[in-house]
């Protein structure tokens, strides 16, 4: 019975042993192997007082022994909480501070960073190190994993325990804990199964970061089934060609950017890409240029996900990429596809009726692998789950079929390079400028990137700000994908009766693309 990812990483141990569980910088782990590192770095967290339900929190790449001590967690039921490495310092305390880890397991490159706010986690008992020189307040991963018993620790996780707690911005600046329980992840990995087709002789590619739901999502639907993961520890696109001809990758995830990235190396033409059968992408709409030369080259291989952190959601099959079809196949290249199975999407308004047909709304999610709530956060938690339904703050229409088509967010989100970025946040890193009197942020359409972030600025009297100085300054504040690409400075912003930034006229004033001028 699988009813836990611990149940998964055993059940492809036994049944499996001998084969790759991951392929990764030219080494191959099989699922034995990942087992006994996992086991024994579970037992040697147990050795150090982790206990069941305790969190352990991971700054790294997509490494081998991210996904040991994923696998640790799995199997003693520990929380995996992890932290994205792209954040800057303040923001990563936050999310240490709040998620109050017992363990950090870290990259080497990343001690800088950590010895800045360390003094500031005194919740945080045992670091361990790897990839390079250990600190002098750290100690070495391998020789903590070595001393564990490879029966691992004496602890094992319900279905109903947490498994993930992944953070999410919101609409107020501050990243939000999803909590996500085994019993939630093996629904979801189901789900990816059945939508991506996969099965046991399946190997799956993944670039994307692995601290992220879309990534994960995808490694544990190809385990459910026993198939391979061939992980990279960052995308470089000519990598990522070299690997799917060497390793004979059968199926891999992107952002379009990406996509369009690798169509774009060279030699592309020549190479043997004849075992992919599937180019999973998410986080933005595939431009119809990029897909009709992905198609010419690759064939039907190109399907679409649409969800988040708290859910899965839709689905558009490779059979409904049809560039040059119909004008009513040509319009589902702009939805994201219909609701997966033991999924129900509702659209409803302001008063919570349900919309008809083609009337947008807020978009409502019934899913068995949505999360529990959000960690030591009530409040929103109450906001997002009501009646079962998950309220996304995104905006959308149905059709006649139940094709979802997103048309705004609720929640100023913005997409760029398969990165979400959220306004109000960078609206407050802009703000801490002193020189700065108002400021809104909004996402203009960019070919490369989906959407860039533009500031709309207004100076202090007598000030001479200029754009990349106000840019800087966000650098130490916030991620360096968060900052602002352009700014626009003006004497004041547009403001709706409430006193609120007016932001349908912002970017009917200032949303043009950069190339037509801001």
């Amino acid at each position: 019975m699988i009813d836990t990812l611990g149940d998964v990483l055993r059940n492809n141990a036994y049944k499996f042993p001998n084969e790759n569980a991951y392929t990764y910088s030219g080494r191959h782990v099989t699922f034995a192997q990942h087992a006994e590192r996992a086991n024994r770095l579970a037992s040697g967290l147990w050795k150090r007082g982790i206990r069941r339900q305790d969190r352990v929190s991971i700054l790294a790449q997509n490494t081998l022994e991210f996904m040991e001590a994923y696998g640790a967690c799995e199997l003693a039921g520990y929380i995996a909480a992890t932290v994205n490495w792209r954040l800057a310092p303040p923001e990563i305390l936050y999310i240490l501070t709040d998620s109050t880890p017992r363990v950090l397991i870290f990259e080497a490159q990343y001690a800088g960073v950590i010895e800045q706010i360390r003094d500031r986690l005194p919740h945080i008992e045992t670091y361990l190190c790897f990839g390079g020189a250990v600190p002098a307040w750290a100690e070495d991963y391998e020789a903590v994993l070595a001393a564990g018993d490879v029966e691992g620790a004496p602890s094992r996780p319900t279905p109903d325990d947490i498994m993930h707690l992944i953070y999410t911005s919101g609409t107020t600046g501050r990243p939000k804990g999803v909590m996500r329980t085994h019993r939630a992840e093996i629904a979801i990995g189901i789900l990816m199964a059945t939508e991506l087709g996969l099965i046991v002789s399946d190997r799956l590619q993944l670039m994307m970061p692995i601290f992220h739901v879309g990534a994960r999502f995808l490694q544990i639907g190809v385990h459910i089934r026993g198939g391979s993961v061939v992980l990279h520890r960052e995308f470089k696109p000519a990598e990522i060609v070299e690997t799917i001809v060497r390793e004979r990758v059968t199926m891999t995830h992107m952002a379009p950017t990406m996509v369009q990235a690798v169509l774009s190396v060279a030699g592309i033409d020549e190479a043997d890409l004849s075992s992919l059968h599937t180019i999973c992408y998410s986080a933005a709409p595939m431009p119809v240029p990029l897909l009709k030369r992905g198609l010419k080259l690759l064939g039907p291989v190109f399907l679409q996900l649409y969800g988040m952190t708290e859910g899965g959601g839709t689905t558009l099959h490779k059979r409904q990429h049809k560039p040059d079809g119909t004008p009513e196949e040509i319009k589902l290249l702009g939805s994201v596809g219909q609701a997966a199975p033991n999924v129900d999407i509702r659209i409803i308004d302001e008063a919570g009726t349900e919309l008809p047909v083609g009337e947008p709304g807020e978009i409502l999610i019934k899913t068995t692998s949505q999360m529990l709530g959000y960690w030591n956060n009530s409040a929103a938690t109450i906001s997002a789950l009501r009646d079962g339904w998950y309220y996304t703050g995104d905006l959308g229409y149905l059709d006649e079929q139940g094709f979802l088509y997103l048309v705004d967010r609720k929640k100023d989100m913005i997409i760029s390079g398969g990165e979400n970025i959220y306004s109000r946040e960078v609206e407050e890193a802009l703000a801490a400028h002193p020189d700065i009197q108002d400021v809104a942020v909004i996402g203009v359409k960019d070919e490369y990137w989906g959407e860039t972030v533009r500031a709309v600025a207004v100076v202090n009297p007598g000030v001479t700000l200029g754009e990349a100085e106000l840019i800087e300054h966000c650098r130490s504040l916030i991620a360096s994908y968060k900052k602002p690409k352009s700014v626009v400075f003006v004497d004041e912003l547009p403001r709706l009766p409430s006193g609120k930034v007016n932001k349908v006229v912002l970017r009917q004033l200032h949303g043009a693309p950069a190339a037509a001028g801001a």
